[in-house]
């Protein structure tokens, strides 16, 4: 099984062009067998690129082919409104990529979605979106890094991190159920706790890969969920180790302030609820080939 997608989740890419990433990345997404039945562009309503059929709107996608699945992948200006017409489509599942969002406009959706449209969930933005190996990839993740068979669910906020950690396991011949990159950004549409919950529901996933980095809380708060309610063995690294206080790493969300979200603070807390924390991604695919040898 996978958790959010699988082989049977139809696509919309929102915002396509012939020009444009979404079309880029949604063919790549294609090619490795995802359902992309439609894209929307209100300039473009009527035409067919690439052999995926537009519509102006994505209420319109949604009532044509039966869509429960958005990727969007637009400037950061459009981006909100993008998640917001998905959710007043009843498009259950969100997938944004796009980095350098407001602020503002990303906590504005959030609580839009929270308020008005919970049956709405989004992955991002910032991201690099989900891949249920051998079924179906929304993002920009290579599909070829990715070997289907489980018993490993990856979740990651690192992007870079995520692509590594995946071909770690693919290389040592261990299957993933399905890898989740949630974004780096402080407002995450899902978090850390949504995807392990998902995982302990998940028959076919018995160990977790858990990718966290410097800043906020989010690992902490997912240390409290595996000491209370995750019963399968959880594997951890902290990407960050070796950054300065006070300093924003890449990601908005990666900022440091005082001993507050360092990579020791959410080593500890990990340990303390009995998660396996290794010290680098290699090391992290080398524990987990250890847990998921003892699985049997």
């Amino acid at each position: 099984m996978s958790v959010f997608v699988d082989e049977t989740t139809k696509v919309v890419i929102q915002g396509l062009s012939p020009t444009s990433q979404g079309l880029y990345h949604g063919l790549r997404n294609r090619s490795y067998g995802t359902n992309i039945v439609a894209g929307t562009n209100p300039k473009r309503g009527g035409e067919v690129i690439e052999g995926i059929p537009v519509y102006a709107t994505v209420t319109e996608a949604v009532e044509a082919t039966g869509a429960n699945a958005s990727f969007i992948s637009v400037p950061p200006p459009a981006a909100a409104a993008a998640i917001i017409e998905a959710a007043e489509a009843g498009v259950p599942f969100v997938v944004c990529i796009t980095e350098g969002i407001p602020m503002h406009d990303e906590a504005r959706a959030f609580n839009l979605l929270a308020r008005d449209f919970p049956g709405t969930r989004l992955l991002g933005p910032n991201c690099p979106g989900i891949i249920s190996a051998g079924k179906c990839n929304i993002g920009i993740t290579s599909g070829d890094i990715a070997l289907p068979g489980g018993p490993v669910g990856l979740v990651s906020r690192s992007g870079t991190v995520f692509y590594q950690a995946l071909y770690e396991l693919t290389l040592k011949g261990i299957g993933q159920t399905t890898g989740v990159g949630i974004g780096g950004d402080p407002v995450p549409g899902t978090s850390f706790m949504d995807v392990l919950a998902a995982f302990e529901e998940d028959p076919e996933t018995r160990a977790i890969l858990m990718i966290g980095e410097i800043g906020g809380s989010a690992e902490e708060q997912a240390a409290e969920l595996i000491r209370d309610r995750i019963t399968k063995p959880v594997v951890a690294y902290i990407a960050g180790v070796t950054a300065p206080p006070g300093r924003k790493m890449g990601h908005a969300g990666a900022i440091v302030s005082g001993t507050h979200g360092t990579a020791k603070a959410k080593m500890d807390a990990l340990a303390a609820a009995g998660v396996t924390v290794a010290e680098n991604p290699t090391e992290a695919g080398e524990l987990m080939a250890e847990v998921v040898a003892k699985l049997g």
